[in-house]
């Protein structure tokens, strides 16, 4: 499990706007706080990714989705239910107030409850969901260690060390709506 000080370190620099790195189930994810707009654009232009393609946006829990996300019915929560806690990533319909860098072009956001231990505990610890996007520059292969994450992106605020949890392939992501696999 995570070294209690190195875990603090890693919500201190949330709070304070920064951005880090962190291992999830497949691969080492880069996160910041998604109510941040200079945390987000910071994040952004690190991995140089176009701000339209959107982010997704990792927690412990369903309830720190809630301010993101427009009300569910039964159905798609029985869905969510299946795959959560896990690496499946849905898209979900999204609250006006959420700010577009999170996503991009698109009348959806991309959630997910994850099943890394210390990724859970990370989220707890800071109170929230946070950005979850691949450790790496576009383009390149995302960073399975903590080497290969500090070498594609040397300015990250901090790095929370950890082992992935496993996973082979990024999360899958899937269409609530319409139940289709789109990664």
């Amino acid at each position: 499990m995570t070294n209690t000080w190195r875990l603090r370190e890693a919500v201190k620099t949330l709070n304070a706007g920064g951005v880090i790195g962190y291992p999830t189930e497949a691969v080492f994810g880069v996160g910041c706080d998604p109510w941040d707009e200079q945390a987000l654009l910071r994040l952004l232009e690190l991995k140089q990714r176009p701000w339209h393609k959107g982010l997704i946006l990792i927690a412990s829990d369903f309830n720190q989705l809630q301010d993101f996300i427009k009300p569910v019915d039964a159905k798609v929560l029985a869905e969510l239910n299946k795959t959560w806690p896990g690496p499946v990533t849905w898209l979900l319909p999204v609250r006006e107030e959420v700010p577009m860098l999170l996503t991009g072009l698109h009348d959806t956001i991309a959630v997910r409850v994850t099943a890394h231990p210390q990724t859970r505990a990370l989220c707890e610890a800071f109170g929230g969901a946070i950005v979850s996007t691949s450790a790496n520059l576009n383009g390149l292969r995302p960073a399975m260690n903590v080497h290969q994450v500090r070498w594609q992106l040397p300015e990250l605020d901090y790095v929370l060390a950890g082992s992935l949890g496993g996973a082979k392939k990024p999360s899958q992501i899937r269409d609530a709506q319409t139940g289709e696999i789109l990664r």
